[in-house]
């Protein structure tokens, strides 16, 4: 029932300007979100990164917002990422890092949805962040988003590669093409953020039985692991998290070789486990006040986080 009735509805919510105006008046809603949100600013998101980077975990930082069709919101949102590049580079040289932070990056919040050429004003604007970043020796990965924004994110990275070879890019296995995109972009220096996919999607673009998700994220994973770049095995499920390891030996990669990643808030314990098994894990750690679409599409994941919001809204609904 959740997959079929609830997990739709919930994804559509996601970009319903009236049900963001409802669910953000709610005063309970504030405290499931800070189970999944960093806070707003940029201290929150950096003293959330100290805190995972000493428990042994890595970190990748994403500025939230998405679907911007404002010039200077796009701008605004730049500006957040070289605030925060230049706090990441504080914490780096300070701290003695060894493996990268990273930060994420929403083509759309950077003008991607823009009329107009749209396309033109977030390669500018990834570009400009991708500089900085290199500055201060932080990765940057471009996420993924819904279909309709595929090809003209893939061919951004592109160009963006040419300049920046260690640039990553997230590829989402419930889309039909990702086996394709996955032999394309699983080349040598790639890192490559594989998912499942959390938007709404057609039939005819993404599968939409669990099952065949499952099976296409196998697929995607073997060519990215027998492949020649830095696969990045972004799940929570536990059957792949073993079929990852699985897949890993069988392409001859050591624990280095490759990580998982998970996001901030969900399954503590097991992140915590596969770094004490002596893998590489990076939390996926979002901030900022645009939180609603990344938190509607939490809810739309897993019933027991559904489960957990309308528990929170109890008291209210009785006063």
């Amino acid at each position: 029932m959740f997959d079929a009735l609830l997990r739709p509805a919930l994804l559509s919510a996601s970009r319903s300007s009236r049900v963001e105006r409802t669910v953000t008046a709610l005063s309970s809603t504030r405290k499931l979100v800070d189970r999944f949100v960093a806070g707003e600013s940029e201290p929150h998101a950096a003293a959330a990164t100290r805190s995972l980077l000493d428990s042994g975990r890595l970190v990748t930082i994403d500025h939230l917002g998405e679907d911007t069709t404002d010039l200077i919101r796009a701008r605004t949102n730049v500006d957040h990422y070289l605030e925060l590049l230049r706090t990441l580079r504080e914490m780096r040289e300070s701290t003695g890092i060894v493996r990268p932070l990273e930060v994420s990056l929403k083509l759309s919040a950077l003008g991607q949805s823009l009329p107009g050429d749209g396309h033109a004003a977030a390669l500018e604007h990834a570009h400009l962040i991708c500089s900085a970043a290199a500055t201060a020796g932080v990765w940057v990965t471009v996420d993924a988003e819904d279909h309709t924004t595929t090809d003209s994110t893939l061919a951004i990275v592109r160009e963006l590669r040419a300049d920046f070879p260690w640039l990553g890019t997230v590829l989402q296995a419930y889309l039909r093409r990702t086996e394709s995109d996955c032999r394309e972009f699983s080349g040598v220096g790639s890192r490559i953020r594989l998912c499942k996919g959390a938007y709404r999607e057609p039939a005819s673009v993404a599968f939409q039985a669990r099952a065949e998700v499952d099976r296409s994220y196998l697929r995607c994973l073997d060519i990215l692991m027998h492949g020649q770049g830095y696969p990045m095995v972004a799940t929570h499920d536990p059957a792949l998290i073993e079929a990852a390891g699985h897949s890993a030996r069988a392409a001859e990669r050591r624990a280095g070789e490759f990580e998982f990643q998970m996001l901030y808030g969900i399954r503590d314990e097991e992140q915590r486990r596969l770094v004490t098994d002596g893998q590489q894990l990076r939390v996926y750690v979002p901030y900022g006040d645009q939180w609603y679409g990344y938190f509607m599409r939490r809810l739309a994941e897993r019933p027991a986080n559904l489960a957990f919001f309308l528990r929170s809204l109890r008291p209210a609904n009785r006063r």
